[in-house]
């Protein structure tokens, strides 16, 4: 989901970040793997694939069993935790990328940047973790040790959440640009320029890299040579990132509306109206899409009629879903991480926590982690 987060910089070595959200966090974080396909669900990446339907695999708690544990940054945790081979990654806007123990909780190691590390969700791919940082850099680390592979130098802040399939890393800049880098070196392989800033996740799908961009267009790129393939004007400042599913791009926007595109012509298939803007990044799975809205609601398509199958109301604007075993998983700017039954609408519970949780859920082994702008990150089972 796109992010809407006013921060002032910092003065020696120490970053004070002061700006809360006056929306909710840019959806864009995550982690993926080098050969990541449109129907691989459970990747540790942003929206648990390439394609970002944010499907997982294993399935989340139907039942609040309590905290399992909880990790203290000195910053708010706005990123999507990417979890792999037992071990949890995100980023706070300490500065910090963290590796945590994913059963106990306990640091790894973290690493350091010049810049916040608030909205580039990471990814991992072939022991690598990818992220961006506001201090201009992607950054690729070794994902046992945490010391750093190489590091890429974009043109502005990158606070898109990377996304990583066969091999390439994708990810946007501040200044309008999407990047192809390599996933071994770090050199770049093309880049394209849009008209406005580029602060959410690419997804990938079947050789084409889709995107929306803040001059209120959904793009479409081959992933091979950066080259424009079609591009939508689908409503007004820069939309969420997008999800891709059973060949439709699904994206929401400022102007109250999820849109269905098709993936392949870039033509309209139908759109869905809310209450307010949209900020959340859609989730998709059985046909149905789940998206929620800065008007307190988490909602239900279907995805071939475009009609509302139910809507659940929070207490207040509603973060980026995530899906697994017949549970959508969201959190909420009044504090709550929410669970709900897919068929439904029902909640099953909700679990509080300190402040907004912006952050896109993960699930690994009945466990969902989460981040809050409480500065902790969430283990609940």
């Amino acid at each position: 989901m796109k992010r809407r987060v006013a921060i002032t910089l910092f003065v020696v070595a120490i970053i004070v970040c002061i700006g809360l959200g006056v929306g909710l966090l840019a959806g864009c974080g995550g982690t993926t793997t080098a050969a990541g396909g449109p129907n691989e669900i459970g990747l540790p990446m942003y929206g648990a694939n390439p394609a970002h339907t944010g499907v997982y695999a294993s399935g989340g708690p139907s039942q609040l069993g309590g905290l399992a544990w909880k990790f203290g940054t000195d910053g708010q945790v706005q990123t999507s935790p990417a979890i792999s081979n037992g071990v949890v990654y995100f980023g706070s806007a300490d500065t910090y990328l963290y590796a945590l123990d994913a059963k106990s909780g306990q640091e790894k190691w973290k690493f350091q940047t010049n810049g916040l590390v608030t909205t580039s969700s990471p990814a991992v791919s072939n022991g690598v973790v990818y992220f961006g940082s506001f201090d201009h850099y992607l950054y690729a680390l070794d994902a046992t040790s945490g010391k750093e592979k190489w590091k890429f130098q974009a043109t502005d802040q990158v606070e898109s959440p990377p996304a990583v399939s066969d091999g390439v890393v994708y990810v946007g800049s501040a200044l309008g640009l999407v990047y192809a880098l390599d996933a071994t070196s770090g050199k770049e392989k093309w880049k394209f320029q849009a008209m406005g800033e580029v602060t959410c996740s690419p997804a990938v799908a079947s050789g084409v890299v889709y995107f929306t961009s803040a001059d209120g267009y959904l793009y479409a790129l081959d992933a091979k040579s950066g080259k424009e393939k079609w591009k939508l004007q689908t409503g007004v400042g820069e939309n969420t990132s997008p999800a891709v599913s059973n060949g439709v791009v699904y994206s929401g926007s400022d102007d109250h509306y999820l849109w269905a595109v098709d993936a392949k012509s870039g033509q309209e298939k139908w759109k869905f109206q809310t209450g307010d803007a949209i900020e959340s990044s859609p989730a998709v799975s059985d046909g149905v899409v789940y998206v929620g809205s800065d008007d307190g609601y988490l909602y239900a398509v279907d995805t071939q009629s475009g009609q509302a199958k139910w809507k659940f109301k929070a207490g207040d604007q509603v973060s980026c879903p995530a899906i697994s075993g017949g549970v959508v998983y969201f959190g909420s700017n009044d504090q709550y991480l929410y669970a709900v039954d897919t068929q439904t609408g029902q909640e099953k519970w909700k679990f509080q926590t300190g402040a907004q949780v912006y952050s896109y859920p993960a699930i690994s082994d009945g466990v969902v982690y989460f981040g809050s702008m409480d500065d902790y990150l969430y283990a609940v089972k």
